[in-house]
Order: structure tokens, then C-alpha cells, then sequence
């Protein structure tokens, strides 16, 4: 019987460590899922196949294929610089091509099929596209097929500025959301454009036509030393009615909708707090929390519209609610 009852204690002890390190396992497991969401950008669906799962865009339809702005490229995940404008080409294949990287930025390895040269972001390892050498388009004789997806964009004037962060909002008529964020402490950059639809790259008649669901939006780089993202969001709730659905003022439809489409969970979860102090003033709040998709520019009237034609917004106004 002490036998049996010692084999019996020892059979628990070591059932309990098992359990124990598996628990222990599963919390940094946890930890790390939770972790990964605040350290990178919030990746839609469609940029998971492309970014995650190695998938591939269709060609002709990505935003930067046909683009010939000067910037910086930078990783859709994680935001570090990866191509410069000075090395963009058009190799006529359909994606965005160039013939060097920023050094360090980018990494090679055999792709799956055992044949091509797969392309990642060195930082974060998120799929690019390939790498082809010997084809003779440039004198680098290399070229860098990029899927646009991958990619976000800064332009040259935000180059020197480090560490910027990113955010997108729609509340009404974009000239006047623009309007209000341009002028906050610390936004270095503001483009007007369409957001949350199911076609690549609208126009601003298309968006109007309420035949692709796109929201007219705002993005906004901004110095995180300077501002945060949550005294960007208090201006947003402050500069439009977040109240009203789908229109703000005169402007009335679908692509007016008051929305924020959140890059990671830190910015989901500042919007979903500043929206409970806003109910809890009896505001009934519309503003949707959309995850990020592709972000679309807008055409070049459009932007900068009122710092061009001068005067103030006919449909947002400053109101303080916080």
C-alpha cells in the first residue's frame, strides 16, 4: 500500500509540472499573440494573402504600379523603409518594379516552388513578391516585383521625419476633415482619398456613383513626439457630428459615413474608449471601427482642396466634447 501510495504522489507531481509548464507555455503564447497586434499594423484579408500567405495581386491593379510620386516604399506590417522613388522603373509586368533596395531592408530566400527568388522585409519578414536578375531593364540588371499591397508610401517631403505614425479617418465631405487635421500640432502630412470599398484604385465619380461602398477619408501622418494618436481621435469626434449617419450636414449618402479604420488593436482600442465617453454624455454615437483596408488617393484637385481655394469648411465645425 505505501508503494501504490508513493507511485500515486509521484504520478501527481509530475502531471502537475506538466501541466504547470504547459500553462506557463500557453500564457507566453497568449502574450506573444497579444504582443504581435501592438508592434504591427493591422493587416486586412486581403493583404493577409498577399503579406502572410505569399500571395499574389492581380496584375495592372495595385496602387503603386502606375505611381510616380518621390518618397519612400515602406512595409505594409511594420513600417520600415524599404525602396526608394529613384529606383522605381517600369518593367511593363504589371507590378510596381525596382532595381535596388535600402540597404539591410530586404532579404532573399528560395521560394517554395524551388525555382524563383522569394523577396521579405527584413524586419518583420512579410512577403513582397520576387526578385528576378539578368533581364537587362536597367543597368542593375536586377528587378525587385513588388506587390503594391505590401507597400505603404511617404512622400519626399515627410522623409526626414522619423518614427511617424498613421492614421485614417472618414467624417463626411474630405475637404473639410482634411481641413481640421492639417492644422493639429504635429500632423506632418494629410491626403484625401476613398477607403472601404470593393474596387482598386476609384475615382471620385465611381465613389459617387454609391456603386463601390467607399468612404471619403483622410489620411494622416503625424510625429508621435509631438502628438498621439488619441488627441488626433478627440479632434476627429470634435470637427464632425459623429452622430449622424451616413451624411454629415448638406452632404448626404454612403461615402459620407463618420468611420475609423484602426491600423492595430492599440488604435481600435482608443477609439472604443473615446466612443464610451462620448455615450456616456448622451452622445449616440454612429462612428464605425473599421479595420484598415486599402487606402485609396484621391485626384489632385482634391487635395489640399481648402489651403487652394481659401475660405472655411461649409459642413464640419469645431464643437468640444471632452
Amino acid at each position: 500500500m505505501k508503494k501504490i501510495h508513493l507511485f500515486t504522489i509521484v504520478l501527481v507531481l509530475i502531471s502537475f509540472s506538466a501541466c504547470s509548464q504547459s500553462k506557463e507555455k500557453e500564457e507566453t503564447r497568449q502574450v506573444t499573440t497579444k504582443a504581435k497586434p501592438m508592434s504591427y499594423n493591422y493587416l486586412s484579408k486581403e493583404e493577409q494573402k498577399v503579406i502572410l500567405n505569399k500571395g499574389t495581386e492581380y496584375p495592372y491593379t495595385g496602387q503603386y504600379y502606375a505611381f510616380d510620386v518621390e518618397g519612400t516604399y515602406l512595409c505594409k506590417q511594420c513600417n520600415t523603409p524599404l525602396y526608394k522613388s529613384t529606383d522605381k522603373f517600369d518593367a511593363h509586368c504589371g507590378w510596381p518594379s525596382f532595381d535596388d533596395e535600402i540597404p539591410g531592408a530586404v532579404k532573399r530566400i528560395t521560394d517554395a516552388d524551388g525555382q524563383r527568388t522569394e523577396i521579405l522585409c527584413a524586419n518583420c519578414n512579410a512577403h513582397l513578391g520576387h526578385v528576378f536578375l539578368g533581364e537587362g531593364f536597367t543597368g542593375k540588371n536586377t528587378r525587385h516585383c513588388v506587390n503594391s499591397i505590401s507597400l505603404n508610401f511617404i512622400p519626399i517631403k515627410m522623409n526626414q521625419q522619423q518614427n511617424l505614425q498613421r492614421a485614417i479617418y472618414a467624417g463626411g465631405c474630405f475637404w473639410g476633415t482634411e481641413y481640421y487635421l492639417q492644422k493639429a500640432k504635429g500632423v506632418v502630412s494629410t491626403t484625401v482619398g476613398y477607403i472601404g470599398g470593393n474596387k482598386q484604385n476609384p475615382s471620385y465619380e465611381e465613389v459617387c456613383s454609391h456603386n463601390t461602398g467607399h468612404a471619403e477619408a483622410v489620411e494622416v501622418y503625424f510625429n508621435p513626439e509631438e502628438t498621439n494618436f488619441e488627441e488626433l481621435t478627440k479632434l476627429f469626434f470634435e470637427i464632425h457630428d459623429p452622430t449622424q449617419v451616413n451624411r454629415q450636414g448638406p452632404d448626404i449618402g454612403e461615402q459620407y459615413r463618420s468611420e475609423i479604420y484602426y491600423l492595430n488593436e492599440e488604435q481600435k482600442e482608443i477609439s472604443q474608449k473615446l466612443i464610451a465617453q462620448l455615450e456616456a454624455k448622451g452622445y449616440k454615437v454612429a462612428t464605425k471601427l473599421t479595420a484598415a483596408s486599402a487606402f485609396f488617393s484621391g485626384e489632385t484637385y482634391h487635395q489640399d482642396y481648402y489651403k487652394k481655394k481659401g475660405g472655411t469648411p461649409y459642413c464640419h465645425s469645431k464643437v468640444s466634447r471632452f
